[in-house]
């Protein structure tokens, strides 16, 4: 009943599509990060927090599902209250098409230490209360094969509303920045992360110009298949005490390819919670 059930959810998520963007976007090698095109990323979500009666924009997302938002482990907080913004461009602007969502529950890794963010496990999945309907400016993304690794100098793209420099403002255009892989071997020498970074991660970056920052956490780092769809290979997890664009400290992200069960395994069960309360 379980492999059905399984069978059943992999299967609805293959016909719904992904990782084609009705507005492609720019694939340039602009050094630096840029302004992206208008929802063309269009899997990219804002997470957002309320305060005194407003909402602020804290961490990126990725849309894994109608009902499901990927994100990193240590952008969740039991405290805060949370809404989801989809289809996104402008924060400071409404737009016609976005949609506001609300969680129902947070699924963080149980082996996530938030006094250990080296230890890895920096992912935790948003179920929301009600699904969204996809559209040019809504689509889900694609996750890549289990345990796939990608390839030193990868041309991968991080998307986010996070700062445009250290300290440094934070933008209301959604922004992308291209990034390179940099192989576990280079990334785990002494002279770059050393043993901070781990297998279960991706390190992409380090070149002192570009890189994610504060607010581009629990976004997708973005790499175009060789079908053409886009995947999302990391969750911005974390960077440099030193700085958001330090020579070979690359961004780290969470390596999506390592967890693919556990997604799998999340979705199914509270698939099966869902139908047995009802």
């Amino acid at each position: 009943m379980l492999g059905i059930l399984f069978a059943v959810l992999t299967l609805a998520a293959a016909a719904l599509g992904c990782g084609v963007p009705a507005f492609p976007p720019a694939v340039t090698r602009v050094v630096g990060g840029e302004n992206a095109i208008p929802y063309s990323w269009p899997w990219q979500a804002s997470l957002q927090y309320q305060s005194s009666g407003k909402w602020y924009h804290t961490c990126g997302g990725t849309l894994i599902a109608t009902n499901w938002v990927m994100t990193a482990a240590h952008c969740i907080s039991s405290t805060r209250q949370y809404r989801v913004l989809l289809g996104k461009y402008n924060l400071a602007e409404e737009e016609r098409g976005s949609v506001t969502a609300f969680p129902e529950k947070f699924v963080v890794h149980e082996k996530w230490n938030s006094y250990n963010v080296a230890n890895g496990y920096d992912i935790a999945l948003i179920k929301l209360t009600e699904h969204v309907s996809l559209s040019d400016q809504i689509e889900l993304a694609c996750l890549p094969a289990a345990q796939s690794i990608l390839s030193s100098n990868t041309a991968c793209y991080v998307t986010g509303w996070g700062r445009l420099q250290t300290n440094g403002a934070l933008p209301d255009e959604l922004q992308q920045g291209l990034l390179l892989v940099v192989d576990y071997a280079t990334c785990s020498r002494p002279n770059w992360w050393g043993s901070t970074v781990k297998t279960n991660m991706v390190c992409a970056g380090g070149d002192g110009i570009t890189s994610s920052c504060n607010g581009d956490s629990g976004g997708p780092l973005n790499c175009q298949g060789a079908d053409g769809r886009w995947e999302v290979h990391g969750i911005v997890s974390f960077g440099s005490a030193l700085g958001c664009n330090y020579y070979r400290k690359p961004s780290v992200f969470t390596r999506v390819s390592a967890y693919n069960s556990w997604i799998q395994q999340v979705r199914l069960y509270a698939f099966i919670l869902s139908n047995t309360d009802s």
